[in-house]
């Protein structure tokens, strides 16, 4: 999102030939249940309209500017966008359960790696989708979050790379998960995923501009 609009197949396909190694995604349920591809949960901030999108139905989402003249996707169309592993943020169980079925049909376990904030989001998608890869996200968090993510079913930390510290790596090392460290976008953030030795970092752009200029 660092240099096109954000969660828009033109900046999934931007990604893709940049380089990156997977594209990060947020998906929202639309009134009449589609998997829509968008950050927040209203539209106010990333398109020329106004509203939840939980609220819009997916005719009245398409009919919006999400930059550059760019559409709100739904998830299948960004699938067909790229062919790099995906990794898809759900807000919710209902969000969960649609990706499952998306997940299922198409024979993606393999590609795609579902994240969440919420606990029982991540939980229940490695209930519906036995051997999917699954990361809990976190901000904030306090010293029982690799505790956490091992009873939701994660296999992956997703941590708030200006909070992370050496003693939260180590815990979650001992506890065999991964960590990746979000948003990393600086020298110094760069640095620390190094130093720390992640197993990746959630980035806002492509690598040329990783580094402050």
């Amino acid at each position: 999102m660092g240099v096109e609009p954000e969660n828009t197949l033109r900046s999934f396909v931007r990604a893709e030939r940049a380089g990156l190694d997977a594209v990060e995604l947020d998906l929202h349920l639309s009134r009449d249940g589609a998997l829509v591809v968008m950050h927040d949960a209203e539209v106010d901030r990333t398109t020329d309209g106004s509203g939840p999108v939980a609220g819009l139905t997916l005719a009245e989402l398409r009919r919006l500017d999400a930059g550059r003249g760019e559409r709100v996707p739904v998830f299948e169309e960004m699938l067909d966008a790229v062919a790099c592993p995906v990794q898809a943020e759900i807000k919710d169980v209902a969000a969960a359960r649609a990706l499952a079925e998306v997940v299922r049909r198409r024979g993606l376990t393999g590609r795609v790696e579902v994240s969440s904030f919420h606990d029982e989001a991540v939980a229940e998608t490695a209930r519906l989708l036995p051997g999917a890869r699954t990361v809990l996200i976190a901000s904030r968090w306090g010293d029982d979050i690799a505790e956490r993510a091992l009873a939701a079913g994660a296999a992956t930390l997703a941590l708030n790379i200006r909070r992370l510290t050496l003693e939260t790596v180590e815990r979650a090392r001992a506890a065999e998960l991964g960590v990746i460290g979000w948003v990393v976008n600086t020298a110094e953030h760069w640095a620390l995923v190094r130093a720390f030795g992640l197993d990746g970092a959630t980035t806002d752009l492509p690598p040329a501009g990783a580094s402050p200029g």
